[in-house]
């Protein structure tokens, strides 16, 4: 059909009639006039053929009227020459061509004024054989705000608004890919003593800590920087471009953090950190993963906490090496309970006024098979780490400190056995029961048993402290206090726990020997504590002459230490215990 001055032939493919086109025109006008969303109508060139209401209508809230005849292409890329959009025309043109069914495509739009970005979904279609194109704009703003405000609580921490761990490890394996490699740096921080401020003050309290802390962090590393929360008291810190030489003096920036205190609900706290420093050089071998990074800046701090909290560690491959040897050495140390590769050590114990063997204290030993014979020093630990492992090893101690008691029983020799068991099995609630079902098995006189338990250990939960305690002194098993002084726990909750027996840390022992010293008034200090609370008191450590002499001097109950005896193996312990005469006590 001919077309007049400034008209269009429309692009129908169905002309049956001559004045079919006019009709069918009309149609496909009143068709795209009646969708909701911005439709335009594109001849195979590009060029706007028709554009309904609502069309028209965003151009001129934008300013940007759009008439037939204008190229859609080039307004597109008007609009914003990116990616999507050089995307979007080449897919319209494919469409055009027929070497594509569909185009579907978001695309972010700035307003006119500059300060929001709208986003659409351009949907287009081919509507006939020669190549016309029905493109609509669908208004998806709400649902990109929606998706990306989901994707950015996905990837931050909620209470200090930084990057969580996911994020920071996305961020440092980018880092890590870059053609060029540039040089790297992680630091790993952790705050000495976050627990007592959270246990003390309450969480809402350590909250704010954290977000102080986020806000410091900030504050003193550089901009192209990145400081991110792992999850409870430890952050991140990803040093771009930066070597081992920047990343230490910014961790020590980091660590100059905590010289101001913090306010924390109207009270001044003073705290610390322990930070770990790991880095790449520039150019690093390709293969290296954040997870390796971030780990290695771990275990840099884990060893600054180990030499005393409160510094700056940087990485040393031995970390990792002394690391997986612990590892190994735990997995074989499970072998070990089952299979009978540990064995106790019995120290003597000594009654102060009389010289004569009252007890002994068990001490577990391992019989490794390549390692030889380790102390507990060299695994207890280890075992501290793993609770499930830990009661398997008490329980074990304890079941074979009962047999043994036993069975020196029977060979004549009548001690007191002590068992040390640590804060964790306090803290199951077991502990009567697993010292109940030993004595049971082995059929010991309950009274024949002192559990051991440390100062600080008791002062965690003194309440739970106090009731496993006398649940123990009803059975009749005795119970102690180990390594008094050593800790920081409070009188008042020593007090309240039924203990029987408090033995005097090694380390006021070991200052008897000077006579100028300040050890001999604390000790008498702890003798007169335990005897005002119905203790007897044991002074533990005793290695010299000296210091048995002081403990004599100064009251203590008990005594035991090197100067006595070593720990012995069982055999070895009922020997001396008969050849024992009381010769290395004062006359």
């Amino acid at each position: 059909m001919a077309t007049g001055p400034g008209e269009r032939e429309l692009p129908l493919d169905v002309r049956s009639s001559a004045g079919s086109s006019g009709r069918d025109a009309a149609l496909v006008e009143a068709v795209l006039d009646a969708l909701a969303s911005p439709t335009v109508l594109l001849d195979p060139a590009g060029r706007v053929v028709l554009a309904n209401s609502a069309w028209t209508a965003a151009g001129q809230e934008r300013r940007t009227p759009i008439l037939p005849g204008q190229d859609y292409h080039a307004l597109a890329l008007q609009l914003r020459d990116d990616a999507d959009g050089r995307r979007l025309v080449r897919e319209l043109r494919e469409l055009s061509n027929g070497e594509r069914a569909e185009v579907s495509v978001d695309r972010s739009i700035p307003d006119p004024t500059g300060t929001a970005t709208s986003w659409f979904h351009v949907q287009a279609s081919r509507v006939d054989q020669v190549g016309h194109v029905v493109v609509t704009h669908t208004d998806v703003t709400s649902r990109v705000q929606a998706e990306r405000a989901a994707d950015w609580r996905a990837r931050h921490d909620h209470l200090t608004e930084l990057p969580n761990r996911a994020h920071l490890h996305e961020l440092i394996d980018a880092e890590l890919r870059r053609t060029d490699r540039p040089a790297l740096a992680v630091l790993f921080l952790d705050v000495d003593g976050f627990k007592e401020v959270n246990d003390s003050l309450g969480h809402d309290v350590g909250d704010e800590l954290l977000r102080q802390l986020a806000g410091r962090l900030l504050g003193e590393t550089r901009a192209q920087d990145t400081v991110g929360r792992l999850g409870g008291d430890e952050f991140v810190v990803l040093c771009r471009d930066c070597d081992i030489d920047g990343a230490e003096l910014l961790a020590r920036r980091c660590h100059a953090a905590f010289d101001e205190p913090f306010d924390l609900g109207g009270r001044v706290h003073r705290l610390s950190a322990s930070i770990g420093v790991t880095a790449v050089g520039a150019g690093h071998e390709p293969g290296i993963r954040s997870a390796d990074l971030v780990r290695d800046a771990d275990l840099a701090m884990y060893s600054a906490k180990a030499a005393g909290r409160n510094r700056v560690q940087v990485f040393d491959p031995d970390l990792r090496i002394t690391v997986q040897r612990k590892r190994q050495l735990l997995a074989e140390l499970r072998e070990a309970v089952d299979e009978g590769q540990l064995l106790l050590h019995y120290q003597p114990i000594v009654e102060v006024a009389t010289g004569v063997v009252t007890g002994t204290e068990a001490l577990v030993r391992w019989q490794h098979p390549e390692q030889g014979l380790l102390g507990p020093c060299e695994f207890v630990p280890l075992a501290e780490q793993q609770p499930d492992l830990l009661l398997a090893l008490t329980r074990w101690v304890l079941g074979e400190a009962c047999r043994q008691t036993v069975a020196w029983e029977a060979q004549g020799v009548s001690v007191v056995t002590g068992v040390n068991v640590a804060a964790a099995h306090l803290g199951t609630g077991t502990l009567v029961e697993d010292v109940s079902r030993a004595l049971d098995a082995a059929g010991l006189d309950p009274r024949r048993v002192v559990v051991e338990l440390t100062e600080t250990s008791a002062a965690e939960d003194p309440v739970g402290a106090a009731e496993q305690i006398a649940r123990l002194r009803d059975l009749g098993v005795q119970t102690s206090i180990d390594d008094f002084g050593s800790g920081f726990s409070s009188l008042s909750q020593l007090v309240s726990i039924p203990a029987g027996v408090l033995k005097i840390d090694r380390s006021l022992v070991a200052g008897a020997d000077d006579p100028h010293g300040h050890s001999a008034a604390a000790i008498a200090a702890v003798v007169g504590l335990a005897r005002a609370c119905g203790m007897r008191s044991l002074a533990e450590g005793v290695e010299t002459a000296a210091q048995m002499q002081r403990v004599v001097e100064l009251d203590c109950w008990y005594a035991q230490g090197f100067h006595i005896a070593r720990p012995m193996p069982a055999g070895e312990f009922a020997r001396w215990v008969r050849a024992w005469s009381g010769q290395v006590l004062p006359a």
